[in-house]
């Protein structure tokens, strides 16, 4: 089937062919002869990215009477992001249609070029329902000649609490009007409003009613809570492309993520409803030309963000609400991708886990977090890719080889690979050097017989070489931290903590030991107590620290111990 056995006008088929459609995604099929024909209103449940807005806003233009300067069509969006990008897409389908004014009406932008925008004359209003209620108010937006309305991500729009405000929208447009409602999901809230405003709708079902993307893969790793930002940061550093929105369920919780990832060197930022639009904005786009590639970000702040190529969206813990799973899923593969859906959960969360999948009616794969031989690999294969396929400026490059050549000629290919692998990668080797696993076994410690724990029945003296391991070197002084490998604490984490909690003058480390629940390091003795005050307080992964002057005969393997089972 063509676009023009749908239908479809010849001035908006030649603007489609330049936008690179082909030939039409079943959404279209099913939408648009209903609405350039039957007078009939349509609910059509489909997932993001299949192609809705081509399946409205073709026929939406193409009914549209251009020698009249009044509203025809209204087009109700949640948020300002998806208004902007619905006009846009109109704007690119209506390229040869002459006549015809689209406007986008939103908040968070100056009222006042709006209203003269309106006055000078539009057909087509996309809008956002809080800033048209306020130009309805004011006397400016006239919606007495509309003949279409169409409501998209209508579950969004009530999730957010705008039913009020849609109620209000349509009691100005005219009762005989033809109506369309979009939905990923049709919970309660969506079958009332179909039921109140639509007069025996046709609907429109793109695979299953509340189901996910057919072309997603639903991937859940469990972890201890403790380790859910490891397992993110594994995730990351074994998909060396990736691009993904990372779903957090608050604000405080996007922000510390954001802000973890962006000291650990990762290119991320963080979508909250904390930020000014223009922050918003800005951090939206360089999402888009990925700059950056990590967007940590709130269910609501990310509603609108239109972005096709996601590898990965990442729920870092899972919703209460199964809808807004479908929603977070959906972002990924879209316009026929594949994508993949990844859940970080722990062993609390099985039951709802269990609930999503009844709901999309597809079975969640569990996967263990990628290990740190695993994550290397990847690693080193993705620079041998990247190696193999750079573009080489000979001409340029060929100047300066001879010189470089010279100064690298006593070493060996192999030595050669080595260095530049190693410049590359030494940080991610040191940072996995001896990193535990990390997946949540579903098993209790076994108790020995006599109900007394193995740890209780096998304590044995400090060894001489745990002794040694607790003796500063002359001149230093050693220091107890309650944070190990367990934690995800290494040198670096220890380096850098120290620089944040000293300002000012650099401290001096000397020896450092990692032990799996504490960690022992060396300073200088005038810098120990300044050391200690510093470090006590504060937080490494939402551990609370605790540090000391570490004294030789001190167990401290059980003294961290029972630190971690009293925060608990």
């Amino acid at each position: 089937m063509t676009f023009e056995e749908l239908g479809v006008r010849s001035d908006l088929l030649s603007a489609i062919a330049e936008m690179g459609f082909e030939s039409p995604m079943p959404v279209q099929q099913k939408v648009i002869p209903i609405l350039l024909g039957e007078h009939r209103d349509v609910v059509a449940l489909a997932q993001t990215g299949t192609g809705k807005t081509a399946a409205f806003g073709l026929p939406v233009i193409q009914r549209i009477d251009t020698a009249s300067n009044s509203p025809q069509a209204l087009i109700l969006a949640p948020t300002r992001e998806l208004c902007l990008q619905i006009a846009a897409d109109l704007a690119d389908m209506a390229k040869y249609t002459p006549g015809l004014e689209i406007l986008p009406v939103y908040g968070g932008s100056s009222i006042e070029s709006q209203i003269r925008a309106l006055r000078k004359g539009v057909q087509i209003i996309v809008a956002t329902p809080g800033r048209l209620i306020d130009l309805i108010d004011r006397g400016v937006v006239k919606l007495g000649d509309v003949h279409t309305v169409v409501l998209d991500e209508a579950d969004e729009m009530l999730n957010m609490g705008f039913v009020d405000s849609i109620t209000a929208i349509l009691s100005h447009v005219p009762e005989q009007r033809k109506m369309l409602m979009f939905s990923a999901t049709m919970p309660r809230e969506v079958e009332r409003i179909a039921k109140k405003f639509m007069t025996d709708p046709t609907e429109v079902v793109i695979g299953t009613r509340n189901e996910g993307a057919e072309t997603v893969r639903h991937i859940y790793y469990m972890v201890n809570a403790k380790d859910k930002y490891l397992a993110l940061k594994r995730i990351a550093d074994d998909n060396p492309n990736i691009y993904a929105i990372v779903f957090c369920r608050t604000r405080r919780d996007t922000q510390e993520i954001a802000d973890k990832l962006i000291a650990d060197g990762y290119n991320a930022d963080a979508l909250h409803g904390d930020l000014s639009q223009q922050q918003r904005d800005i951090t939206m786009k360089k999402f888009r030309d990925r700059v950056i590639t990590l967007l940590v970000a709130t269910d609501i702040a990310a509603r609108g963000l239109d972005v096709d190529d996601l590898t990965h969206v990442i729920n870092y813990g899972l919703p209460d609400d199964t809808a807004v799973y479908t929603h977070r899923s959906g972002r990924c593969g879209r316009a026929g991708k594949t994508g993949i859906s990844l859940s970080i959960i722990h062993s609390r969360e099985k039951g709802k886990l269990r609930d999503i999948e009844r709901t999309i009616g597809k079975k969640f794969e569990r996967k263990e977090v990628p290990t740190p031989k695993h994550i290397i690999e990847k690693q080193l294969y993705n620079l041998a890719d990247r190696i193999e396929k750079v573009k080489v400026n000979d001409e340029e490059i060929d100047k300066y080889l001879p010189g470089v050549s010279k100064k690298l000629s006593w070493l060996t290919g192999e030595d050669l690979l080595k260095r530049i692998l190693s410049l590359e990668f030494n940080r991610l080797l040191d940072y996995y050097k001896d990193a535990p696993t990390i997946d949540f076994i579903d098993e209790k410690p076994r108790r020995e017989c006599g109900g007394k724990s193995s740890e209780k029945q096998n304590r044995k003296p400090v060894s001489p070489k745990d002794k040694d391991r607790r003796t500063a070197q002359p001149g230093m002084e050693r220091i107890y931290i309650n944070a190990g490998k367990n934690d995800g604490f290494y040198a670096g984490n220890l380096i850098e903590l120290l620089n944040h909690a000293i300002r000012g003058k650099r401290v001096d480390v000397g020896r450092i030991d990692l032990m799996p629940a504490y960690s022992l390091f060396d300073v200088r003795s005038a810098d120990a107590a300044k050391v200690v005050g510093a470090l006590k307080g504060s937080e490494f992964m939402g551990k609370r620290l605790y540090a000391e002057v570490a004294a030789e005969d001190k167990d401290y393997a059980r003294t961290s111990t029972r630190r971690t089972k009293g925060r608990r």
